[in-house]
């Protein structure tokens, strides 16, 4: 191991790469502390706080896991990168129905620049639109402060900082695409996931008690407790990483080619297929879709004060309520199979195969092909979503059962860990990939000098 990282910096070009990535990250954590002119940064800061088990304290704690940005602290990093990502996947899904969007993905790379170029405008559009929104909240709760509040001035500089910076985000994600190593949007939001962790270490040790008094149903973190939560981290990324790089392989047999004298082919192969094909964006559509409810009954239940239905309603879509994570567990099966319907086009894959000479032993090239593929990806899928359903709900269990607090319980599975590892992969494969072309020994051994 050791040896591997000297060798990551003996290569100019890769430690190049991991400097400047490095570096656009740290410049990424500063501008995330720096404040919105004009706001109440601790009023809004308490306020987030005592707030932490409704609906706005939800949405602000799944902001801040996959977003990259704060809703609790108003920065000019506020609105994260989310924006981005949502251009993203509407422009994703749109490229399934529109034929015109189709038609450019197929056209290979000036095709993806244009996608890009309409991703990057649609972007700034959804920025103004969250931006009006959420300084349009922050005036009404009274964050800003009297002097400035419904001052036009005040409303274009907090609209063009918030949106400035998501483009800036947006920017430094593509540079590290371009001139450092690995997906950049994906490491800063990883980067803001990863932040939180000494917050969740500094929380242990102020709750550990090692008087021996400590239950399991208590608020404080005896030895038993701390031991729990240490082995049960390492067990579920180790779980994590097994059913990220799962794999369904389908056998696959070339078919031979006579050219002269020469037979080509014949060679049998496999067609990989993953097993959570999803990846991590059945939990991402889940949880923010039921972030919603809650704030919708809360919002009718302060018109209504004194309806104790509204109130039992609310409480119904709180983190440790059954019927919460009944209805979790149903949308994170829905969007699985929806994002894999999206994603995964078995018609197509059994065409490819067939134009260049491959066949499923057994099976005939076209439907019958087409048909075994999509059975065995619904089959696989299901599978796969029971792991995401079990992952999102680790860390609400954990914490209503054992009284461990949710910030420390959040790192034992969910959304943010599944995008630590899978970002974390991906960054180890193109390290790997750059030490092994190089005849350097990697992370996964093999021979090398």
């Amino acid at each position: 191991m050791f040896s591997t990282l000297a060798n990551i910096f003996r290569i100019g070009e890769l430690r190049r790469k991991i400097l400047f990535t490095a570096g656009l990250l740290i410049i990424y954590r500063l501008g995330f502390y720096v404040p919105l002119p004009g706001v109440d940064q601790e009023g809004m800061a308490k306020s987030a706080a005592g707030q932490s088990g409704g609906g706005f304290g939800q949405l602000a704690a799944a902001f801040s896991l996959f977003t990259g940005g704060d809703l609790q602290q108003s920065t000019i990093f506020g609105l994260g990168i989310m924006p981005y990502i949502s251009a993203s996947i509407i422009f994703q899904l749109l490229a399934t129905v529109l034929p015109s969007l189709e038609k450019l993905q197929r056209e290979g790379e000036s095709g993806r620049k244009k996608i890009n170029e309409y991703t990057r405008y649609a972007t700034v559009g959804l920025c103004l639109i969250q931006a009006i929104f959420w300084i349009n909240y922050m005036q009404n709760q009274g964050y800003v402060y009297p002097d400035l509040a419904g001052s036009p001035l005040f409303w274009i500089m907090g609209v063009m900082l918030l949106t400035t910076g998501t483009i800036f985000l947006m920017w430094l994600g593509e540079q590290i695409d371009e001139y450092g190593i690995g997906n950049g949007i994906s490491l800063i939001i990883m980067a803001g996931i990863v932040a939180r962790m000494p917050n969740a270490i500094i929380e242990i040790v102020n709750l550990a008690d090692f008087s021996g008094q400590s239950g399991l149903g208590q608020a404080s973190m005896g030895p038993a407790k701390i031991i729990f939560v240490i082995v049960a981290f390492v067990a579920v990324i180790a779980g994590t990483i097994l059913i990220t790089q799962a794999q369904r392989r389908i056998p696959i047999q070339q078919a031979k080619h006579t050219r002269g004298r020469r037979v080509l082919g014949g060679q049998r192969q496999y067609l990989p297929l993953r097993v959570n094909h999803g990846g991590v964006m059945p939990i991402i559509f889940a949880s923010s879709l039921m972030i919603f409810p809650g704030i919708f009954i809360g919002w009718l239940a302060s018109w209504f004060q004194d309806s104790s239905f509204l109130r039992n309603m609310q409480r119904w879509f709180y983190h440790d309520s059954f019927i919460y994570a009944v209805a979790y567990i149903a949308l994170v099966f829905f969007f699985a199979y929806f994002w894999t319907a999206v994603q995964f086009q078995p018609k197509e894959m059994a065409n490819n195969l067939r134009d260049y000479g491959s066949f499923i032993p057994g099976l005939r090239p076209g439907k019958r092909t087409a048909d075994y593929l999509e059975r065995v990806m619904t089959q696989i899928t299901y599978v796969g979503a029971a792991f995401l359903a079990i992952i999102a709900l680790i860390p609400t269990i954990v914490a209503a059962k054992l009284q461990i607090p949710f910030e420390v319980s959040s790192f034992l599975g969910g959304t943010g860990l599944l995008i630590v590892v899978s970002v974390a992969l991906d960054l180890v494969q193109r390290i790997e990939a750059n030490l092994v072309m190089r005849n350097y020994k990697g992370f996964l051994g093999g021979a090398g000098r």
